[in-house]
């Protein structure tokens, strides 16, 4: 019998360098597309495939992320007093229960695999979520929840997937395909960032998994992989050389990485144009700098 997945890590414990000066007093995950931190949007699609456990990976500096799921009485005050009900409607989606937050450490940057392990006692003997920020998807239905479906269907172990330009499998994890069914692929084999003429596919995973506990007992054993650090995809690579199932899922959607510049500047965009009131301005200002407008200095 399938266990229900309730749990979810959120590894947020990186420094953003690519995103170095605003980095230095901010955590990435609190950088905004539109008005929303990336944060925010993880939370709420993690909230929206059943997650009622959310469990963050940080590190020293991150302190705005843990204070951004506080409560902030003063200003749900200020805005009831000001009768501004829609702002505070708003704002109250940022609240969690106590108790709904968990916060675990660590202490050296040595890969995802172990950021994912440093929550190993708060996961126990569960099947567990991982959502990576970075990677935000846009999609009718969130990506989480669709991966839940899948989830319920096959068991085992599910990552997301999508197809990368060939000259990028070097940046990701990529699948050797032993069975395509569609939205449904059946893994034979994962490899953490192979060259491009050594990569099995380009069918590439990113940042969403759904894993068995046995893929943290994997972890424990702190192998050093690509990178020299400890990767995720080994671990989960471990449980195919047991024998046991690893699937991708194609999931509907479009993903934007935002853990690159252009990526977060094509998902501003993105978000924008798909706000009501922002649309019509915002589309006017993009055709007008795609044409050579002049634009005041």
């Amino acid at each position: 019998m399938k266990r229900k997945v309730t749990k979810a890590i959120f590894p947020v414990a990186g420094l953003g360098t690519r995103f170095l000066p605003a980095t230095k007093a901010i955590p990435k995950e609190i950088l905004t597309l539109v008005d929303r931190p990336l944060i925010q949007y993880a939370i709420d699609e993690a909230r929206a495939a059943g997650i009622t456990d959310f469990i963050f990976v940080t590190s020293r500096g991150k302190s705005a992320l843990e204070d951004y799921f506080d409560n902030a009485p003063e200003l749900e005050e200020t805005l009831e007093r000001k009768k501004k009900t829609a702002l505070l409607e708003e704002l109250k989606t940022t609240n969690m229960p106590s108790g709904a937050i968990a916060y675990v450490r660590q202490n050296r940057p040595l890969g995802l695999g172990h950021a994912v392990w440093c929550a190993q006692k708060l996961v126990g003997n569960e099947p567990f979520a991982v959502i990576l920020t970075d990677d935000v998807i846009k999609a009718e239905k969130p990506c989480l929840a669709q991966m839940m479906e899948a989830y319920e269907e096959t068991g085992g172990n599910v990552v997301a997937t999508m197809e990368v330009a060939r000259e990028k499998t070097s940046s990701y994890g990529i699948i050797d395909v032993e069975e395509d069914r569609g939205d449904i692929v059946k893994v034979r084999k994962m490899v953490e960032k192979p060259k491009a003429e050594e990569a099995p596919s380009n069918l590439a995973v990113i940042g969403r998994y759904i894993l068995t506990p046995e893929v943290m007992h994997n972890l424990s054993e702190m192998k050093e992989g690509a990178g020299g650090e400890i990767q995720l995809t080994d671990a989960i690579d471990k449980e195919l050389e047991k024998g046991n199932p690893v699937y991708g899922f194609r999931f509907k959607g479009q993903r934007y990485d935002c853990g690159s510049k252009a990526g977060f500047l094509q998902a501003t965009v993105a978000y924008g144009l798909a706000r009501p009131e922002l649309r019509d301005e915002f589309s006017a200002f993009l055709t007008g700098v795609t044409t050579g407008m002049k634009f005041p200095k």
